[in-house]
C-alpha cells in the first residue's frame, strides 16, 4: 500500500545542505527508503522557505534551480485553497500550532497525508486521529 507523506521543510535543508552531516544522513536515508512505497507531499510554501535558506547560505541560482527541479520531480506539489487555510486556523486553535506549522499540517490532512515527516513539531502527535507527525531526527543531538 502506499502511503502519502509529508515532507516538512527541515528535511529537504538538511539534505541540501549538507551543514549537519547526521541530519543529511538520516534525511537521506529516510527519503531513498520511502520513495518506492510512498508518495511525498509538499506545498509551494515548501519550496518557497527551502529556496529561500539555500539563498541566505549564498547557494548560486543555479543548485538552487536544481535543487527546486528535484523537488517537481519526485513530490505531488498541493497547491493552497480556502479549505487549507480555514483548516489551519481551526488547528491553531484546537492544538496551538504556529501559523506556518498550521499551514503544512492542514495542507497534510488535505491532501490525504498518514504521516507529517517535521523536526520542528510534537514527535508521536496524532492529529485528528489521522495524521501522524514524526520526527526522523529525534535521536540526534541538537547543537544549535
Amino acid at each position: 500500500m502506499t502511503e502519502k507523506v509529508f515532507i516538512d521543510t527541515n528535511v529537504w535543508v538538511y539534505l541540501y545542505l549538507h551543514d549537519d552531516e547526521e541530519k543529511y544522513k538520516i534525511a537521506e536515508e529516510y527519503l531513498l527508503k520511502n520513495n518506492q512505497n510512498a508518495v511525498f507531499i509538499i506545498t509551494w510554501q515548501i519550496i518557497n522557505e527551502v529556496s529561500n535558506t539555500l539563498l541566505r547560505y549564498k547557494y548560486p541560482e543555479s543548485e538552487i534551480r536544481k535543487y527546486i527541479e528535484q523537488l517537481f520531480k519526485v513530490c505531488t506539489i498541493q497547491d493552497f485553497t480556502k479549505e487549507i487555510v480555514l483548516t489551519a486556523s481551526s488547528l491553531r486553535g484546537k492544538y496551538s500550532f504556529s501559523f506556518w506549522d498550521s499551514i503544512v499540517v492542514g495542507s497534510s490532512l488535505f491532501s490525504e497525508c498518514n504521516i507529517l515527516v517535521s523536526e520542528d513539531m510534537q514527535d508521536g502527535l496524532k492529529v485528528e486521529e489521522k495524521l501522524l507527525i514524526t520526527n526522523i531526527f529525534k535521536n540526534t543531538p541538537n547543537f544549535a
